[in-house]
């Protein structure tokens, strides 16, 4: 089953993927409704006549209460890691547990919608990576394609400060086409329940990525359980793969290429990545108005640094 947000007619509708048809929920359900009854009593959910795909604006699958994003991928984390801050290899850390970041439900965008990168980013990147959607119980309700898009250079400076990505990454993030139950997907699990999909990424047209899902280095039911460890996870939670490797983002390649080569993202570039089993996800990036200045820092008495 396939689930999805869209609008129609001035009017935004959630629903079942019927092959040609959107088949809303009767009642004026969300997918987040859907998804917290769990898979099958949201495939029992009554419907009411279809409307056209053609005729429908999709818009992101679900409204989450949360997204973690994790880094699941040693040759993302060895690639990104010198194109940011220039030293290479995978840190030790990173093999003891899947580590994750909070990034911001509020800025979620559909298929097709323009991304506004920040006027005064540069270095502007997609991430390819897959999301899971967690069910009531703790379980995997089902999967859709997430773009964790990325100011670089943003990002490069204000991790120097140790507390991860802030305004390199929430500016907007991108979910669809639609939600996939894990059901449909359950096939493609290897022997030690990693989902063998291919995932690819390309801009304008020219593919610049290409990685399997099954080269994770944990599962999706092992980022659930170690998000839901000493903590509380809902259904309607969104879990990032994080992003592939193999040109899952320019960041990947600049690293490796010791250049910005490709060239970072420029507004009209449209990026589209494409999952096995789940579909593709395009958008265009464009740049927001300029921000303001920041307010000049105030030295308190006691210098920490004279």
């Amino acid at each position: 089953m396939r689930l999805a947000t869209f609008s129609h007619a001035g009017r935004v509708s959630a629903g079942v993927v019927d092959s040609s048809q959107m088949r809303p929920f009767a009642g004026g359900l969300s997918v987040r409704d859907a998804v917290g009854l769990g898979v099958a009593a949201a495939s029992a959910l009554d419907l009411l006549p279809g409307v056209p795909r053609k005729e429908v604006q999709l818009l992101a699958p679900l409204q989450p209460a949360s997204i973690r994003d994790f880094v699941a991928f040693e040759e993302h984390v060895a690639g990104v890691r010198r194109s940011i801050d220039g030293r290479g290899g995978v840190p030790d850390a990173w093999y003891d547990a899947p580590a994750f970041y909070f990034t911001n439900p509020h800025t979620l965008l559909g298929p097709d919608a323009d991304v506004p990168f920040p006027a005064a980013a540069v270095a502007r990147d997609f991430e390819l990576e897959v999301a899971a959607v967690v069910g009531p119980d703790a379980t995997i309700f089902g999967y859709t394609i997430f773009n964790d898009w990325s100011a670089r250079d943003l990002q490069s400076r204000e991790m120097r400060v140790n507390l991860g990505p802030v305004k390199g990454k929430d500016f907007a993030g991108s979910l669809g086409p639609w939600l996939v139950t894990a059901d449909e997907l359950s096939g493609f699990a290897d022997a030690d329940g990693f989902l063998e999909l291919e995932c690819t990424a390309s801009v304008n047209g020219v593919e610049v990525g290409r990685d399997l899902l099954s080269h994770m280095g944990w599962t999706f039911e092992t980022l659930l359980a170690y998000a839901a460890r000493d903590s509380r996870v809902v259904a309607g939670d969104v879990l990032g793969s994080g992003t592939v490797g193999n040109g899952g983002c320019l960041a990947e390649l600049w690293g490796r290429n010791g250049t910005q080569e490709p060239p970072p993202l420029r507004d009209g570039d449209v990026v589209t990545l494409t999952v096995q089993g789940i579909g593709s996800l395009s958008n265009r990036v464009v740049s927001a108005p300029p921000a303001a200045p920041i307010p000049a820092f105030r030295r308190s008495l006691g210098k920490v640094n004279p």
